[in-house]
This record gives C-alpha cells, structure tokens and sequence, in this order.
C-alpha cells in the first residue's frame, strides 16, 4: 500500500482520514523522501546526458547538486529564529527596524532639502556673476582713461573679490551642513519616537486583549506540537528501521502458514472452486491500495476478508482473539472504548479501505492507526520496515513496545464485543 501511494505520490482522501496523526507525519516524510530521490535520479540522468553531449559537441554542462547542512545529530540542520542563546529577541529586532527605518526616512527628507537648497545657491550664484561682470566692466572702461595700470589694477580687484566669495560661501556651505546635520537627527529621532510610541501603543492594546492572548497562546502550542510530531515521527521512523533489519524473521513466519487447523469460533473451511487446497495462499493477494466506489464498499469489503483474509485465520492455528471486531465506524469503536482505562484496545476491519484499523485508548483521548494489508505481512501504514506474519503477532508485539515514541501507545487490555451475536458475523455468512 505504501509503494503504490509513493509510485503514485497521492493517498485517496479516505485513506488519509483513516490515519492517525502520527501515521501522517511519518506518511508525509516518505513522501519528502521520495520526493527527493526522484529529484537527484533525474539530476543524475541529465548530468550524465550533458556528459553524452559533450563528447560530440565538446559544450560545457552546468552541474547542478544539494547537499544538506547536517547537525550534530546527522539529521538535516534546522534553525529556528529565537531559540539559540545568541540570537536577538523580538523586540530588539523590531526596535532594530525601526530606528533603521527612521534614519532613511529622515535621510531622504535631506536629501530633498539639499537639493532645493542647491537650485536657490545655483540661481543666486548666476545673478550676482552677471552684477560682478558688469561692474568690472565699468570700472576697467574708466580705469583704461585715466590710468596706465588699470589692468593690473583690475586683476588684483577681481581676485580679492574671488577671494572673499569663496570663503563666503565655504563658510555658508559649513553654516549649512551643520544645521542640514541637526535637523537630520531631530528628524530621525522623531519619526523613530512616533514609530516606536505606535507600535507599544499596539502591543499594549494586543496584550490587553483577551482574544488575541488565547489565539498566540493557541498558534505557539500548534506550532510546538507540529515540530514535536514531525521530530517523533522521524525518530520512530530510524528506530522501527533498526528494529526491523535486527529481526529479519518475517519470511520464516511466512513459511509456517502450512497446515490445516480446526478451531472454535470459525465457520467450517470453505471450498474453492477449481482447486484442490481449500485456502488461498497469502502470496495471491493483489498489491497496492485499492479504490472502490463509495456505494459498494463495504460489500467489496466483506468480498475481500472471505477471499484474503479468512483463510489466513484458518491456517493462524487460532480462532477470532477476543480484540478482532468485524466492520465497525470509528464512532462505535470508541463508544466500545469508553466504558475501558487507558490502554485499552481492539482492532476492527475498516469500513472504508481493505485493511485494518487498530483503535486505541490513551489518557488524552482516542487514537486510530491504520494498518496495511495489501502485502505479504501486516504493518502499521507509513513505517513499513516492521512487518508481522499476522495480526496477531502485531498486536504480541506491542504490548511492549510503544507504537510511537511520542503516544507512548502499548496495548494492554484488549477489548471483547458486546453484541451477540458478534459484530464480525457477516464476515462469517
């Protein structure tokens, strides 16, 4: 069920609303994962196209690679802002952007100003050359008719002149950028203080305000959990893995379905049509997850525990154990859990997909794992390392060890029916 939800990279939205939370998270890393091995087999398949190419057409090819920054912990790097001892609280860095903020807005308004200030001194400048032209005009026209050294005369005037204007206008160029100064700080200081007053003014009133208290309250406690989910659902992930390679005994149980058994509790082995074994072997179940229409489900349903499942209960060397309960909603499991401690458990056919459901019973509340059927062995959806020959090998498993680290989930009191007769009856008609 899992390769074909990762060949396809979709899950059917029935499926998915069968799954618990900690079975998504661990869903949706496969999914990242094999997300990424696409990517670096099609990265791969186009470097070694370019390499092709270039030996006909000797044209340079642009490689392209991700590598992930690891931690200390050989998982992928992962920062969060606020969280490390050096990094800047909320506030400073508010406190940071807005002074920022200030100092260009007050830098701009100079700006302007200087160059108002400049087109002023540009016109002014114009006039007075004219004025001062004119006037040395004059004064070299009568200088010529009544002195010999009028020229030297004039130079030396025209100089002073030059003289004095430039120092006249370094001093009003220092005057004016020392005041150009001063305003630019009392400028930046006071949109800084009109900011900064705004927003204590907004947080004060955000503060004050019950609703939005309990909606940050309530964001940061989603936002803690969903990293606490996806950091569980990952170590459970690595642990069940190892957990898996260290017992590699799922095919020698799948060598022990041999062999014939009457027990209590289950109708008398049915024949096939054609064949002379009376059971199907666990190996002709067809693979992957199957869709069917809403309107014939559970009919499909009932069709597929007769034909796959049934007879692996005849060869199991057991009857019905007292936790199996037939096609019941979610509804009903946990009104049947209800009335029991934490701990407590059953596991039902689902009514929606060919497969399992295992409903369990914790201090918080109810959970619902989904358990996949559709191989040669029976796991908990998502984490498909850890495989058992029966269900009920699964459930001996678990009752000492957690189904996730973070639920802490061990099967302890299984739950019997309370109807009679059970509701697992039409699976027996």
């Amino acid at each position: 069920m899992l390769k074909q939800i990762l060949a396809d990279m979709y899950i059917d939205p029935e499926l998915l609303a069968e799954l618990s939370e900690e079975q998504k998270q661990i869903l949706y890393f496969k999914m990242r994962e094999e997300q990424v091995r696409r990517w670096k087999e099609r990265e791969a398949k186009l470097e070694q196209n370019e390499a092709t190419n270039r030996n006909h057409t000797k044209k340079k090819a642009s490689k392209k690679s991700v590598n992930w920054q690891l931690g200390a912990d050989q998982d992928v790097w992962v920062w969060i802002m606020g969280e490390h001892a050096s990094d800047k609280s909320y506030d400073v860095i508010c406190d940071e952007i807005i002074a920022e903020r200030a100092r260009n807005q007050a830098e701009k308004e100079a700006e302007e100003r200087r160059k108002t200030q400049e087109e002023e001194l540009s016109r002014l400048s114009e006039a007075l050359t004219l004025q001062t032209q004119s006037d040395s005009v004059d004064k070299w026209r009568k200088s010529v008719e009544s002195k010999k050294h009028a020229r030297v005369e004039e130079a030396r005037m025209a100089e002073e002149k030059r003289i004095n204007e430039e120092n006249e206008k370094k001093a009003m160029a220092l005057k004016t950028q020392e005041k150009d100064n001063e305003r630019l700080e009392e400028r930046t200081q006071e949109i800084y203080m009109n900011w900064k007053e705004a927003q204590e003014v907004k947080q004060k009133l955000e503060k004050e305000d019950p609703e939005w208290q309990a909606s940050l309250r309530k964001s940061k406690a989603a936002d803690e959990r969903r990293r606490s989910m996806a950091k569980q659902a990952r170590d459970d992930y690595k642990r069940l893995s190892m957990q898996a390679i260290e017992r590699g005994s799922v095919a020698e149980k799948m060598r022990s379905f041999g062999g014939e058994v009457k027990r209590p509790g289950l109708p008398p082995k049915p024949k096939v049509a054609g064949s002379g074994n009376c059971g199907i072997v666990r190996s002709d179940r067809r693979q992957g997850v199957r869709r069917m229409n809403s309107s014939s489900t559970r009919e499909n349903i009932i069709k597929w525990f007769k034909e796959e499942q049934l007879p692996i209960w005849y060869k199991t060397g057991t009857g019905f154990a007292a936790w199996f309960h037939g096609i019941i909603s979610r509804t009903d499991s946990e009104d049947l859990l209800k009335s029991h401690g934490a701990g407590s458990f059953l596991l039902r056919v689902s009514e929606k997909i060919q497969g399992y459901v295992l409903s369990y019973r914790s201090e918080e509340g109810y959970s619902h794992f989904l358990i996949d059927a559709s191989g040669t062995s029976y796991s908990f959806l998502g984490v498909d390392q850890l495989q058992h020959g029966t269900l009920a090998d699964l459930v001996e498993y678990h009752k000492n060890e957690p189904i996730t680290s973070l639920g802490k989930e061990m099967l302890l009191y299984p739950v019997d029916q309370r109807s009679n007769p059970p509701d697992y009856s039409d699976l027996l008609e």
